[in-house]
């Protein structure tokens, strides 16, 4: 029965997004939709996966995706508790259209810019190794300066050396 119903949920689904380019198919059983638009902080890419028993069972939701790095913890909490508890039943575009109804309420939270509760842990992590740094007696290198050559002083040392790359002597050798 969940075969039948997996090949008929996958045939729907095809035929509602067919020209979507939202809409993207990366299995059989994973079928990703990006919501708002590309490159947009208050935009991200929910992905749902079936299991063997799907629909029997609640499908997997994923939102740990490379393209939702800018999306709130508190966000990517909120969509995954949004499973459906239609059980028995296709569930995958009801879940996709619920979240399109409730996009902005959702992206509500989400903050304008792209730092994230994550990258703010990671800026404050950093401010107190700097700060453990900046008490810290450190030797400060020299640093040293190559010497740059004009095209000319260039030109010399080269007209200089011979065809084995060693420097002419000045003196004839008999």
């Amino acid at each position: 029965m969940s075969e039948e119903a997996q090949e008929e949920e996958r045939e729907v689904l095809s035929s509602i997004y067919d020209g979507d380019l939202s809409f993207k198919q990366i299995s059989p059983t994973v079928f990703q939709y990006k919501f708002g638009e590309h490159d947009n902080s208050k935009s991200f890419l929910l992905e749902i996966g079936w299991s063997d028993k799907y629909p029997d069972e609640k499908p997997d939701i994923n939102m740990d995706a490379f393209y939702n790095k800018h999306v709130s913890k508190s966000l990517k909490e909120k969509i995954v508790k949004m499973r459906s508890s239609n059980l028995g039943m296709s569930m995958t575009y009801s879940l996709f259209e619920f979240i399109k109804e409730k996009f902005d309420e959702l992206i509500s939270d989400q903050p304008d810019d792209c730092i994230v509760e994550q990258d703010i842990e990671k800026l404050e992590i950093c401010e107190t190794q700097l700060e453990i740094c900046e008490t810290q007696d450190v030797p400060s290198k020299k640093v040293v300066k190559k010497e740059h050559l004009t095209k000319a002083q260039k030109r010399r040392q080269w007209d200089k050396v011979d065809a084995r790359g060693s420097k002419e002597d000045s003196a004839p050798t008999s």
